[in-house]
């Protein structure tokens, strides 16, 4: 369920502001997305899985927050953001 190197800096890259960029909302914010949509299809399998199911929505209150954080910031990033991620219809 973890990511793997390469697939974090294949996200990082995609969403990075500029040059050495790992930790901005948007990069957070898609890792979680990655994140969550692995863990969503683990729990379609394991439908008894209780932990995962917790730790999955901890990580959506996570990137709840961070989206609501980035649209005071700036409402054209969030604007853009979530049309890349396909989140929020």
């Amino acid at each position: 369920m973890a990511l793997t190197q390469q697939r974090k800096q294949e996200i990082m890259s995609e969403h990075q502001t500029h040059e050495t960029d790992t930790g901005s909302c948007e990069v957070q914010v898609a890792m979680l997305t990655e994140r969550i949509s692995k863990l969503s299809e683990h729990l379609k399998i394991n439908k008894k899985d209780h932990a995962s199911r917790r730790g999955l929505l901890q990580m959506i209150s996570r990137r709840k927050s961070l989206l609501g954080f980035l649209q005071r910031l700036d409402k054209p990033r969030y604007q853009a953001l979530i049309a890349r991620l396909g989140i929020r219809g």
